[in-house]
C-alpha cells in the first residue's frame, strides 16, 4: 500500500495570464510546491498530468474557434507551446510520473491520459500499489473533479486538499467538492496532509 499525489493540470494556459486562466491559479503551483518541500516523503509517488493538445486540430471538437466553454474550448495547452508547460512556480523535481492527456482527443481525467513510458494511469497505480491518492490542481471543477471521481470509482481512497484546488466559477466549484464529498472523497486542508 502506498499514497500518492495527482497534481492536476497546474499550467501556464490554466493560470492567469493563460488563455484559459483561472484565478488562484499561481497560487495553487506555489501552494502545492510548499506542501512538497514542507512535508518530504509524505507521498510514495507524485503524479502530474497536463492537458497536451494537438496542434492544427480541433482534438476531437474540445477545441473551438467558436467556444460555448462548456465542451468547447479556446485553443489551450497545445504540445510543445508556453501554455502547455507547467507553471514556473510549480516545482516539479519531486515528480516521479509525468502524465500527458487530450493528445487529439477531449479528456479532463488524468485517467484519461498516459505516462510517459505510455502507461495507463490505472495501470500505474496498480503496478506502484497506490491505495490512497490526494488530489490538488486546476479546475476544481473539471478536471480536478473528473479526475477524483475517477479515483473514487478505482476504489482508491481520495482526499481533496481544498486550499491547493482552483477552479473557473465559484459556484461550480463548490458544487465539484460536494459532489466529490457525497462520492466517497475526504475535503481537508493541505495542512492535514
Amino acid at each position: 500500500m502506498s499514497r500518492a499525489l495527482f497534481i492536476i493540470d497546474v499550467q501556464n494556459d490554466f493560470t492567469e495570464g493563460g488563455a484559459l486562466g483561472v484565478e488562484g491559479g499561481a497560487a495553487v503551483a506555489a501552494g502545492v510546491t510548499r506542501l512538497l518541500a514542507q512535508h518530504p516523503g509524505v507521498y510514495d509517488h507524485v503524479f502530474a498530468s497536463r492537458d497536451w493538445h494537438a496542434a492544427d486540430s480541433d482534438n476531437g471538437g474540445h477545441i473551438s474557434d467558436h467556444p460555448d466553454f462548456v465542451d468547447t474550448w479556446p485553443p489551450h495547452c497545445i504540445a510543445g507551446t508556453p501554455g502547455g508547460e507547467y507553471h514556473p512556480a510549480l516545482d516539479t523535481s519531486a515528480v516521479d510520473v509525468h502524465v500527458k492527456k487530450g493528445q487529439g482527443v477531449p479528456a479532463y481525467s488524468i485517467f484519461e491520459g498516459t505516462t510517459d513510458d505510455g502507461a495507463t494511469v490505472s495501470a500505474t497505480l496498480d503496478r506502484l500499489a497506490v491505495t490512497d491518492i490526494d488530489v490538488v490542481g486546476i479546475a476544481t471543477d473539471y478536471c480536478v473533479r473528473a479526475s477524483a471521481l475517477d479515483a473514487l470509482s478505482g476504489g482508491r481512497s481520495v482526499r481533496v486538499l481544498a486550499d491547493l484546488v482552483a477552479g473557473v466559477a465559484a459556484d461550480s466549484s463548490a458544487a465539484a467538492l460536494v459532489e466529490l464529498e457525497a462520492a466517497g472523497a475526504q475535503i481537508v486542508d493541505g495542512s492535514e496532509a
